[in-house]
């Protein structure tokens, strides 16, 4: 029994490892783009989904599995930096959450904003 645990605790630790790598590689990645983006600064959560390319909700995924608690005040303070502040209080309750780090909250947000047009409206508003 006692060597079953340390086996799935190894696999999970690697797994959290392999998350957070690939985590860290994608926002190293696509650092300039989110630097380039031109998102209110009053636009909520599904408002700013529809500026965010696919990748920064995934590796915010990634990183929230791969460092569990931790992830909230890194991922406070990237969103910060990017000036998404829509994304950082959701980001940071999110990771604080216990038992939600399997589950992709960002990458859903981003799927269900892109696919119903939650928060689309507001962008075509201020483009008229």
């Amino acid at each position: 029994m006692s060597e079953q645990i340390t086996t799935i605790l190894s696999w999970l630790l690697v797994i959290m490892l392999v998350c957070l790598t690939l985590a860290v590689t994608v926002l190293w990645l696509i650092w300039q783009r989110l630097r380039n983006l031109n998102v209110p600064p009053d636009a909520g959560f599904f408002e700013t989904m529809h500026y965010l390319p696919i990748a920064l909700p995934i590796a915010l995924d990634l990183l929230d599995f791969g460092l569990d608690i931790l992830a909230a005040p890194i991922s406070w303070l990237l969103l910060d930096r990017l000036g998404l502040r829509g994304l950082r209080n959701k980001a940071a309750v999110e990771a604080l959450i216990p038992l939600t780090q399997p589950i992709p909250v960002f990458t859903l947000g981003w799927l269900i904003a892109r696919l119903t047009g939650l928060g689309k409206t507001i962008l075509e508003k201020q483009r008229q």
